[in-house]
């Protein structure tokens, strides 16, 4: 029987497509995370952005948010699955959890690595419009951002947080990756479902919830480091500060994390099964 496998830049192109579709519930979850105290929730942030900047504000940074899925996204999904289906063809049966596990932590490290720059440049597109006009950094768009910060703060600068971002880039490819392939061999296996597009929906769902859980923590404290004015001396000096708000202060934002990083990790397997099915590479099995 022929069998179709994904291409190695689907995934970047699957991701592409998911963050076009919930880039504003991103630029929201930015904006809850980096007000002082708690004033405005979800909804009253929306419409508060729409009412000040118009409703074309909700899609300010995309372009960043596209480059930072075809360099982090693109390099994860790649390596990932390209390793997985070189191990799965040694091994002719599905690849135990551990090893996805371990699978999805270096390609997650690797691409977190890879995408930091677009991740700054994201983070500060996004933030820019609630600073103050003398204050503001104004980047045309990703690549002037990229180039400025290069030419005005140095290249070193392009990859503070890089830790950071390679740490959560490990832990959201576990939770995605690993966990989505698991979800839908346990869906499949159950005998009541097969390869369609509900079982996709199903796996996906349960793998956002995962990703969401694991990385909420170390969100809260990348988007605290990236946006200070040097007031934390490092990872660990901003973990204590957050700490003395209590154990919810690294769980600020779990809700809105998960709208916004369920639905796109559902809609990113959506498209990327999508494009296997229907433009991935034939092989025989």
């Amino acid at each position: 029987a022929e069998a179709r496998v994904s291409r190695w830049y689907f995934g970047g192109l699957a991701s592409c497509g998911a963050a076009c579709c919930t880039h504003p519930l991103d630029l929201l979850k930015v904006h809850l995370q980096t007000q002082q105290e708690v004033k405005l929730r979800m909804t009253g942030m929306a419409l508060h952005v729409v009412r000040s900047d118009g409703f074309l504000a909700l899609y300010n940074g995309l372009s960043a948010s596209l480059c930072r899925q075809m360099t982090y996204s693109l390099t994860r999904f790649a390596i990932y699955e390209t390793m997985r289906d070189r191990m799965t063809k040694d091994s002719q049966g599905p690849l135990p959890f551990h090893s996805k596990v371990l699978l999805g932590g270096i390609s997650g490290l690797t691409g977190g690595f890879v995408g930091t720059p677009a991740d700054l440049v994201n983070v500060r597109m996004q933030n820019d419009m609630k600073l103050p006009l003398s204050q503001r950094r104004n980047y045309a768009h990703a690549l002037d951002g990229l180039y400025r910060v290069a030419c005005e703060e140095g290249l070193k600068r392009l990859f503070s947080g890089a830790t950071m971002a390679s740490s959560r880039g490990a832990l959201v490819t576990v939770g995605q990756l690993s966990c989505y392939d698991q979800a839908k061999q346990l869906v499949l296996n159950t005998g009541y479902m097969s390869d369609n597009i509900f079982t996709h929906f199903v796996a996906s769902f349960i793998a956002g919830g995962c990703a969401t859980f694991l990385c909420q923590p170390l969100d809260v404290l990348k988007t605290r480091l990236m946006n200070s004015k040097g007031e934390y001396q490092g990872v660990f000096h901003c973990a204590v500060e957050t700490a003395k708000l209590g154990p919810q202060a690294f769980f600020k934002g779990l809700f809105p994390a998960g709208i916004r990083l369920i639905p796109h990790t559902v809609l990113t397997f959506l498209f990327l099964e999508q494009l296997r099915k229907h433009l991935g590479i034939k092989i025989l099995t």
